[in-house]
């Protein structure tokens, strides 16, 4: 507020101190595959949130199960997540904010709680790729396929599978795993992404499914 007094040196919180090896580089996962968590924690609070909210927890809840069953066969799983703006925030802050939120926000950060081992990134825009480190890392593990899933269907999702497809990824989006604010425009957009992109479309439970896990065991 313009002509308030500054705030006193001694009430003025203090970054917390790394530990000593707080900045100690981890190596990247070499994942052939790599799972890409789009979006899905979100505060829902923009124009059309109650028509996506829903169907964006059920896609949650199959995205949590396919997660579990990736993580056993050695996948990776990256979450690339909208920053909303804020440029002061990270994904951490991001997932304390919606564990702390009420309805579908807290709901789907819970059942999509990131785990230690998990990769995350902020995006500025649309495409997980646009503007973010995404490229580099699966450079670094020599990633080919991508499984993903996230919200929604016929924007972020569709968007980041269309450079996934320039880039000439395989790329796999379950049907269930994604959600739209209707039907009609998950739809259009799984078939998009089938017809032109060239996605596998299937479910998470269904012959993709089967034949990953054919491919995991050798």
């Amino acid at each position: 507020m313009a002509g308030a007094p500054a705030e006193p040196p001694q009430n003025r919180r203090m970054p917390t101190p790394l530990p000593p090896d707080g900045l100690r580089p981890g190596r990247l996962p070499r994942s052939p595959r790599v799972l890409l968590l789009i979006d899905f924690i979100n505060p829902f609070g923009f124009p059309g949130a109650d028509r996506l909210a829903a169907p964006a927890v059920e896609a949650a809840r199959r995205t949590a199960a396919l997660k579990a069953r990736l993580a056993r066969e050695g996948v990776a799983a990256i979450y690339a997540n909208d920053n909303y703006g804020v440029w002061q925030s990270d994904f951490h802050s991001l997932v304390s904010a919606c564990l702390g939120m009420e309805g579908p926000a807290g709901e789907v950060a819970r059942v999509l709680y990131p785990q230690a081992e998990d990769l995350t990134i902020l995006k500025p825009r649309h495409s997980a790729f646009f503007a973010s480190p995404l490229e580099l890392l699966l450079v670094e593990m020599q990633a080919r396929e991508l499984v993903i899933c996230g919200l929604a269907a016929d924007i972020c999702v569709q968007i980041t599978a269309m450079d996934a497809f320039l880039r000439e990824f395989k790329v796999w989006v379950p049907s269930d795993c994604t959600a739209a604010e209707s039907p009609q425009a998950k739809a259009a957009s799984l078939a998009y992404m089938s017809d032109i992109l060239k996605c596998d479309t299937s479910p998470s439970a269904g012959t993709a499914a089967k034949k990953a896990r054919k491919k995991a065991r050798g």
